[in-house]
């Protein structure tokens, strides 16, 4: 429930001598209906939203109306781009080439996408996300664009039964957001989201331990 992952967010702050209100629960809603939406989150006066697909954010996002902050968290293709505006933060840049076309979509609307840099800590084949060299070059190349800007940096975390598995991984992505001094890391989700939040995350991606 909602309340018991606030408190968890809460409880992994106070171990890392963090202030709560610089970490913000994007709630993961993929795969769930509009009545359990406001029955398991917007309930308690949460209004920050995750997707991972654009066609089921807008049809999310049609029914709940203009309060709720939306994130797409998943793989953005180009060709959905211009579907976009009115997402709050794009998770999910991870080449010069979507980037481009963010640029674009945001010049036709005079309008400006703000984003995170996705990256592939973890190495996996399977797995979007610039790998960690290419990523200073990525945001060199996002800071020269108009209408994108870069707020931070994101990744996920290999899956484990065993949440201290991913520190590593956190660790790593954290230590890239200093080199380019870009301030936000959305890293962990329901099964290793408070070891984030203890290696500096900003945004947790939090779905089925909402749900359960």
């Amino acid at each position: 429930m909602l309340p018991e992952v606030l408190h968890r967010i809460e409880a992994a702050c106070a171990r890392a001598g963090r202030d709560p209100s610089d970490v913000a629960l994007v709630a993961i809603t993929k795969g769930h209906d509009v009545e359990e939406i406001r029955r398991r989150v917007l309930v308690y006066g949460h209004r920050i939203l995750g997707e991972n697909r654009v066609q089921e954010w807008r049809a999310k996002a049609e029914a709940l109306g203009p309060e709720v902050e939306w994130h797409l968290v998943g793989h953005l293709q180009r060709n959905k781009v211009k579907l976009v505006a009115g997402v709050v933060l794009i998770h999910s840049l991870d080449s010069e080439r979507l980037a481009d076309a963010l640029e674009a979509e945001g010049a036709r609307r005079d309008i400006v996408f703000r984003t995170l840099l996705q990256v592939n800590v973890s190495g996996e084949a399977r797995k979007y996300g610039a790998a960690p060299a290419e990523a200073p070059a990525l945001a060199r190349h996002v800071a020269s664009l108009g209408h994108v800007t870069l707020e931070g940096l994101m990744t996920m975390a290999p899956y484990s039964d065993d949440p201290e598995s991913s520190r590593p991984h956190f660790r790593a992505l954290r230590r890239l957001g200093d080199t380019l001094a870009v301030p936000g890391l959305s890293m962990g989700m329901s099964g290793d989201f408070e070891v984030a939040v203890e290696e500096g995350a900003t945004w947790v991606r939090v779905g089925s331990a909402l749900f359960r």
